[in-house]
């Protein structure tokens, strides 16, 4: 009486829960890897890649920041994040950066503690996009300017493509209405 229909066109179960019971196998941290995946597909193209760069506000901001940056609220309640607040403020403290203006020392330890967790972000974001791409569920590739030194990835950044199941989070997404064009002067008596 009160079952969900699940869809026919997948046998087992939707292209959804397809993904969460590879995700599940693939991945050592599966929640994390479908966040991410979301994330990728809510910025994504048509075609499912993302990157190398994502439009915030009036600017533009490297696609593995704004990614770090979307994931960082999930852990504000961690003890170890909390522990971080408390120790960003201590050193800040000690190393005599603070005002004494209870609101410019405040923003600046959330300024701080943000660059932290951004960088410690980067790593978790890697990983869990290697995982991803051992699955086969993401592909990634680098654009830009490389300068020839010792660290080649110099100036390019990431572009993520959703490949195989993770493909059903974009096409999930709800195509924006456009409004209807104007016809134009010739094509009034056009037939």
């Amino acid at each position: 009486m009160f079952h969900a229909s699940v869809p026919s066109r997948v046998a087992g179960g939707s292209d959804i829960s397809l993904l969460l019971d590879q995700l599940s196998h693939c991945c050592s941290r599966p929640r994390y890897a479908f966040m991410l995946l979301t994330l990728i597909a809510d910025v994504a193209r048509p075609d499912g890649s993302a990157g190398p760069v994502v439009r915030v506000e009036d600017g533009l901001v490297p696609l593995r920041d704004w990614l770090c940056d979307a994931l960082a609220p999930m852990g504000q309640r961690d003890p170890r994040r909390m522990a971080l607040v408390e120790r960003v403020r201590e050193e800040l403290r000690r190393d005599a950066r603070l005002s004494g203006d209870a609101a410019e020392d405040e923003a600046a330890v959330q300024d701080e503690v943000r660059a932290r967790v951004r960088a410690s972000g980067k790593t978790n974001l890697s990983r869990a996009a290697s995982e991803l791409v051992k699955a086969g569920l993401l592909k990634r590739h680098y654009q830009g300017y490389r300068v020839d030194h010792l660290n080649r990835g110099a100036q390019r950044q990431a572009v993520y493509t959703l490949t195989g199941r993770a493909r059903a989070l974009v096409s999930a997404r709800p195509t924006p209405a456009r409004p209807a064009a104007r016809p134009r002067q010739g094509d009034l008596f056009a037939s």
